[in-house]
């Protein structure tokens, strides 16, 4: 499938999720520092802690409404807001004594917004898609994300420290145009909206969502997915945190790779390799069984950061990424399509915004491993990384490819 072949939305939808990615990447690893310098770590931990909290549970708000409103309206009204904060933001770095307050208010809200307009952007390429045309699809979006995540890393670290406000007003530019893309160009094709069951509107979310958690392969899914994600976390994590304590230096000429700078190069390979690699690995799996490709990729990816996660030797670290990486390559399309083929279609909002649990758990499961690390050797936590992988491997294959399908054909059946 080309790219003319799409449908309008999924263009809008992409074209738009790259500038909003590359925004979000140029910016958000800074926050941590940006707060530090001008209110202190403590204040900047807790504050950012409480913002991600905050996220999770505005998250789950946002798939309700994405299902029981039109999608675009909730898309452009939360994309406005948020260009509002950037600009606020912005404003709030004019001055020589910043305004700091304005700036976390600005942050605080942006988080609230963009959360509560995710899930009705993800929804929307399932709306506009068929199972046919998924796994390119989303081959295609994992590609764009990564492309718009190395561009915005690098636009931060060229204009973070020096050119801060200008990187503020390029951001809220970019930003602004975003809703007005989206009045234009995006349809609100569905037809069929979640209806009101309850006269409590909080009583209506919890039924809502207790759907979604009675639904046993798509928790199974989520499950799996969030022991998955967890590997990939870790090498932003206790990985590295260990390569930067136990990572024995090499030099290329008089160039000397540290812990440090390993962990970049380990990055940067993964990003090249998904940027490069991307559609030739989707069309060799398109010519086998998903179930199989599923297995084969989890199989790569899991014995990839099994051995990342205690490698010490420059090249096994960089060829067990690679395979890694690989692995994501194979699997990670199959298994956003064969999930977004699970989701009911007045309740894709929700089940978006459910399906992110994986997301914050894996996270917790990366952050709760530098913990374990302190007590654990490397190739302990090789171990306790590689069962967590094969249990994944287990939940996700079998509520996409077995559980699920008995439930289809006894819906069948009956």
């Amino acid at each position: 499938m080309t790219w003319k072949d799409y449908p309008q939305n999924i263009k809008v939808r992409l074209i738009t999720s790259f500038f909003n990615r590359a925004i979000a990447s140029s910016v958000m690893p800074f926050m941590a520092l940006f707060f530090a310098q001008h209110k202190g770590a403590v204040w900047a931990g807790i504050f950012l802690a409480i913002t991600v909290i905050i996220s999770f549970f505005i998250n789950f708000i946002g798939g309700y409404i994405s299902d029981r409103f039109p999608r675009k309206k909730i898309i452009i009204t939360t994309s406005a807001s948020s260009a509002l904060m950037f600009a606020l933001m912005t404003v709030s770095l004019l001055p020589a004594q910043k305004w700091i307050l304005l700036f976390a208010i600005s942050y605080v809200i942006f988080t609230i917004t963009s959360s509560l307009g995710r899930p009705a952007v993800h929804a929307i390429i399932i709306d506009s898609t068929t199972p046919e045309n998924r796994k390119s699809v989303y081959a295609l979006d994992y590609w764009l994300v990564n492309l718009a995540m190395a561009i915005g890393a690098a636009l931060g670290g060229l204009l973070y420290v020096n050119h801060q406000l200008e990187l503020f007003i390029t951001l809220t530019v970019v930003s602004t145009s975003l809703p007005i893309a989206y009045g234009i160009w995006l349809h609100d094709t569905r037809v069929k909206l979640l209806e009101k069951k309850h006269e409590n509107i909080f009583v209506d979310l919890f039924q809502n969502y207790k759907v979604a958690f009675q639904d046993k392969p798509f928790v199974m899914v989520v499950a799996g997915s969030m022991f998955i994600f967890a590997a990939e976390f870790s090498l932003n994590s206790y990985i590295g945190v260990r390569l930067a304590e136990e990572f024995k230096s090499v030099f290329i000429g008089n160039f000397e790779v540290a812990g440090v700078r390993m962990l970049s190069f380990l990055n940067i390979e993964n990003m090249l390799m998904v940027v490069a690699l991307t559609f030739f690995v989707t069309k060799m799996t398109d010519k086998f069984s998903p179930r199989k490709m599923l297995l084969l990729g989890l199989l790569l990816y899991s014995a990839g950061y099994t051995i990342v996660t205690s490698a010490n030797m420059w090249y096994v670290l960089i060829v067990f990424n690679a395979i890694a990486t690989i692995g994501e390559l194979i699997y990670s399309p199959i298994a956003n399509a064969e999930k977004a083929n699970m989701m009911p279609e007045d309740k894709r909002g929700s089940y978006s915004a459910f399906s992110n649990l994986g997301f914050n758990g894996a996270d917790l499961i990366a952050r709760g491993a530098i913990v374990l690390g302190a007590f654990l050797v490397p190739t302990m936590m090789s171990v306790y990384l590689g069962m967590i992988l094969m249990v994944g491997t287990f939940l996700l294959y079998s509520g996409l490819f077995v559980v699920n399908k008995i439930r289809v054909q006894k819906n069948i059946s009956t």
